[in-house]
């Protein structure tokens, strides 16, 4: 396969608002061992790029600089050391940045093959949630079939995940969302309880609907403002996931009590943050136990919009706006 010289990308010459996003020309990403070059066509919005675009959140060190963290698309070259992937294999991949690009290199063992049924726009929808939601709720909290967990923000490309996997599991769920609308949507898609956080107190409400008991798992985006809430709501041995903080990363006051007195864990992470081997064996749970469920259509993402690669601006205004449910892709 004869590939081309260069390849559109969205540049990002200085720092700013969606508009200092500009459409550039590069030389393809040169591959080192052990990764496939994908032929994008779609990419995935997140939330982290657009705190990239802002300043906000820098890439990891020799991380590729540009924007988008998750693709799908037809493998076109390989490097040596790789193994079960050939060229013409369509795959997604959560990638170590150069998502929004014509083509992208990435790690193979960061790479899966598309569930039965899905094409590129579907499938790039996967890689960032599925990564994130896994390793939080599933590997580090230990999320199982038959407990419960409260997600906040249920409506996001991460909340919607997480409500799919959780009910393919048969884990109880309840959310946070900010209108009516949006918990009715979450009830839709399979939570027990939507709160209005901007109405209902979160907490009473997860202590009424549990009896007094709590949930097993939190899965936080918002951070310090709902510390404490979050502490007091988690049943005996549950674990608080911080996976975010739009609210603030300091809690000025804290009773500890609730984490000695109910043997709380409190975790966090950030994908973008773990080596290629801690994705890599993220993946390969993913594969085992997420991807046959996917490949029956008994958990799936939510894709609020698709835009055309050039829009990628319209696409992080609407994101930033907080109105989209499930994910934003762009289309190339």
């Amino acid at each position: 396969m004869r590939l081309p010289d260069e390849m559109r990308f969205i540049d990002l010459p200085s720092f700013g608002p969606p508009e200092a996003m500009v459409l550039a020309k590069a030389p393809l990403p040169s591959l080192k061992n052990g990764e496939i070059l994908i032929r994008v066509e779609a990419a995935g919005i997140n939330y982290p790029d657009i705190l990239q675009r802002k300043g906000e959140y820098p890439p990891q060190k020799n991380a590729n600089p540009v924007l988008g963290h998750d693709v799908a698309g037809e493998v076109v070259a390989l490097a040596p050391g790789v193994s079960g992937f050939a060229v013409g294999d369509r795959v997604c991949a959560l990638v170590d940045g150069g998502g929004y690009a014509e083509y992208c290199a990435v790690s193979a063992g960061q790479a899966l093959r598309f569930p039965k049924g899905y094409d590129a726009v579907k499938a790039a929808a996967l890689p960032e949630t599925f990564f994130t939601v896994w390793a939080n709720l599933f590997q580090m909290a230990g999320l199982t079939g038959g407990e419960s967990v409260l997600v906040h923000g249920g409506t996001g490309g991460i909340g919607t995940a997480a409500i799919a996997l959780a009910k393919a599991f048969g884990i109880e769920i309840y959310v946070t969302a900010g209108s009516a609308q949006k918990c009715a949507i979450c009830v839709e898609l399979g939570a027990k309880r939507a709160i209005n956080y901007k109405e209902e107190d979160f907490a009473a409400v997860i202590k009424g609907e549990t009896d007094g008991r709590g949930v097993d798992a939190v899965l936080d985006i918002i951070g310090a403002p709902y510390l404490q809430k979050n502490l007091a709501i988690l049943a005996k041995d549950g674990c608080l996931s911080m996976i975010a903080f739009h609210g603030g990363t300091v809690a000025e006051e804290l009773d500890l009590l609730p984490i000695r007195r109910n043997r709380l864990t409190i975790t966090g992470s950030a994908m973008r943050r773990r080596t290629g081997e801690e994705k890599r064996a993220i993946r390969d749970d993913l594969l085992s136990q997420v991807w046959p469920l996917l490949d029956k259509g008994e958990a799936a993402p939510i894709i609020h919009k698709v835009f055309p690669f050039e829009r990628a601006a319209e696409a992080h205004r609407l994101m930033e706006s907080g109105s989209h449910v499930g994910k934003i892709i762009l289309s190339l």
